[in-house]
This record gives structure tokens, C-alpha cells and sequence, in this order.
């Protein structure tokens, strides 16, 4: 088994909640698996959303200087992205969605300026999706969350190979209370590259 360059980009705005809980153990499963883990805390970064000025469509750059910047290079260098994200009216958080738009800079590199974002010989790129809802009755909860998700790793030659997704997970902790929660965060970790 190859090792793989793993980077977990935590969305939820609560420190330490649920799916927070998840993808620490999803990333101390693929770090016992052997791969390099990176962890992302999007509440603790600053990233404006995107304002559509357009500017990016004609330089591939974008123009607001914040932790973005940073970030765009980190999606292009690994091998494999996992977000986690509690669900907010069918879709992800406020800072996962700023997070994705944001990405607007790659998407119109890509497809208007048509530039390579990855290199041929990289090989194939993974994406998984971690995911709580509040909402224990609604079974399509998570397809808004998945279809955006889905978009963005297209956009970054990214094959959806994952996810993990709990419901009634209202408050804080509640994910403790699940019997096999964690240990599947896991195992879906040290699963990666096999």
C-alpha cells in the first residue's frame, strides 16, 4: 500500500463538536495507516467568501489576501481531501461553503483559462465526506451537502471515493453516544490507498 498525502478540512463552526470528533479519528486512523495527515480547522482561519468580482476568470488569481491563498495550494499538492461538515439546512456550514466558493479561483482556471491544475502523472485523487445532522426523520438530509461536495471534487480532479454520515446529532457530544461512531471514523482512515 502506497502512502498517501491526506488533508481533513474540518467546516463545522463549533470546536470540538461531532464532526469534529469524526474526522480527528478519521485522520488518526490514516495516520496509523501510515499516510501523512494534514488537519484543517476552518473556524480558526480567516477566509471571506467570495464577492464575484470576476477577477479571477481573467488572471486565475484572486484577489482577496487572506488564508485562502494558502489553502488553494495545499488542495493541489495532496493526494486525497476529506471534509467534515455538520448539515445546515441540507447543505454544509457557512465556513465550508465560503471554503468551496472560494474556490472559484481554481474552478475558473480550469475551465475558462484552461489551465492544468494537476499534473498527468499525479495519479488518482480520493475525496471523502464526513457528516452530522441535527435531523433524525428526513432521509435525503445529506444530498444537498453531497451534490456540493461532488462539485468541488470534480473541479479538483478529485474521484468521491467516501462517506460517513450520522443523524440525530443535535447537541454537542451526541456522536459519543453512537456505540461505533469513532471506531468507523477510524477504519475508514486506515482503509485509505487499499
Amino acid at each position: 500500500m502506497k502512502p498517501v498525502r491526506v488533508l481533513g478540512i474540518s467546516g463545522s463552526p463549533r470546536r470540538n463538536g461531532n464532526t469534529e470528533l469524526l474526522i480527528r479519528e478519521f485522520m488518526r486512523g490514516a495516520e496509523a495507516g501510515g499516510h501523512k495527515t494534514e488537519l484543517i480547522i476552518l473556524a480558526e482561519l480567516k477566509i471571506s467568501p467570495c464577492t464575484s468580482c470576476g477577477s479571477c476568470q481573467k488572471t486565475g488569481k484572486c484577489i482577496i489576501n487572506d488564508d485562502m491563498q494558502l489553502m488553494h495550494k495545499k488542495l493541489l499538492e495532496v493526494d486525497c481531501i476529506v471534509f467534515a461538515s455538520p448539515i445546515y439546512f441540507c447543505g454544509v456550514s457557512a465556513q465550508l461553503k465560503s471554503f468551496i466558493d472560494r474556490c472559484q479561483t481554481l474552478w475558473s482556471r480550469k475551465y475558462i483559462l484552461k489551465q492544468e491544475l494537476i499534473s498527468p502523472d499525479k495519479g488518482k485523487r480520493s475525496g471523502y465526506f464526513i457528516s452530522t445532522a441535527g435531523n433524525k426523520d428526513y432521509n435525503k438530509v445529506f444530498e444537498g451537502a453531497i451534490f456540493t461536495v461532488k462539485a468541488i471534487f470534480n473541479t479538483l480532479d478529485i474521484k468521491y471515493t467516501g462517506e460517513l454520515f450520522f443523524k440525530d446529532m443535535e447537541h454537542k457530544g451526541d456522536i459519543l453516544k453512537h456505540p461505533d461512531a469513532l471506531k468507523m471514523a477510524f477504519e475508514a482512515g486506515t482503509s485509505l490507498g487499499m
